[in-house]
């Protein structure tokens, strides 16, 4: 269990809760099994990723590598086959998925991680033109939203603690970021970044390697590289994202201005140099 979630980027832990349960079902779907399409609820699975890497890798925009098929990936697949001549229907059938398997394709440059830089380069610089949204009502996120509105920013605080709600919260009021800090047990000061095969999240990156160096310093722990992951939060959202989880929970309230501090400088730093 531990073994498949690790290669999931989900958390070790051994237990099968709702994030690896769904992960398990997913992992059951290859291309070619089944038809793909635009619907309601969005089709999940490893079949979905492998096409939004196949797609990416000839071109054609099909969204971030996140294994749900949205309005991104059903246009790349009708702007492919038209593309490869054949009905521009936006399902991916037999013969798409055969017309696929037939061209060669170069994956080791993914043409979302291109768009997203673009994206984030025409993005704004200022701190008050780039909405940011913080998950969670504990007072180091309430501290952190005051210093940030007090410097000019926009900040919207997300009481929603599933990462799955936060992510269609912050996807509909189309923040430039979503940052989420939870406490840990123990000793923690770790930051998380979306990430599969075929995809990196560059701006989630970013931003997590500000967090990991600077909430570390101000916790005296010793520094730990920020790790790509899958975890809903991160894989839902549109936007780059950040999840942090700091502890031990006394040490965090003793250090509280601190770190409150520390998150709003590396938003502002990274809002003006995201890459």
């Amino acid at each position: 269990m531990e073994r498949f979630q690790q290669s999931r980027g989900l958390p070790a832990d051994g237990v099968c809760g709702p994030a690896t349960w769904a992960a398990l079902v997913e992992a059951g779907h290859r291309l070619g099994d089944r038809l793909l399409y635009l619907r309601t609820p969005y089709v999940r699975g490893e079949d979905v990723a492998e096409l939004q890497r196949r797609l990416g890798a000839l071109g054609f925009s099909a969204g971030r590598v996140d294994g749900i098929l949205g309005p991104k990936t059903a246009s790349a697949i009708g702007a492919f086959q038209e593309n490869a001549g054949l009905t521009a229907d936006r399902i991916c059938g037999p013969d798409t998925v055969a017309v696929l398997g037939r061209i060669p394709a170069d994956d080791s440059h993914s043409m979302e991680m291109l768009l997203e830089r673009e994206r984030l380069r025409s993005r704004p610089r200022l701190l008050s033109d780039a909405p940011i949204a913080l998950v969670g009502g504990d007072s180091l996120v309430v501290a952190t939203a005051r210093l940030l509105r007090r410097s000019g920013a926009t900040v919207i605080v997300l009481a929603e603690r599933d990462g799955s709600a936060a992510a269609a919260v912050a996807n509909e009021l189309d923040t430039s970021v979503l940052l989420d800090v939870r406490l840990a047990d123990g000793p923690s000061c770790d930051a998380f970044y979306f990430a599969t095969e075929g995809f990196t999240s560059s701006g989630g990156k970013r931003l997590a390697e500000l967090l990991a160096r600077e909430l570390g310093d101000a916790l005296e722990l010793p520094a730990s590289a920020p790790v790509g992951m899958r975890l809903p939060l991160l894989r839902e959202s549109r936007m780059p994202a950040v999840e942090c989880r700091l502890g031990p929970p006394p040490l965090v309230v003793e250090r509280q201005a601190a770190l409150a501090g520390r998150i709003a400088q590396c938003l502002a730093d990274w809002i003006a140099e995201p890459l």
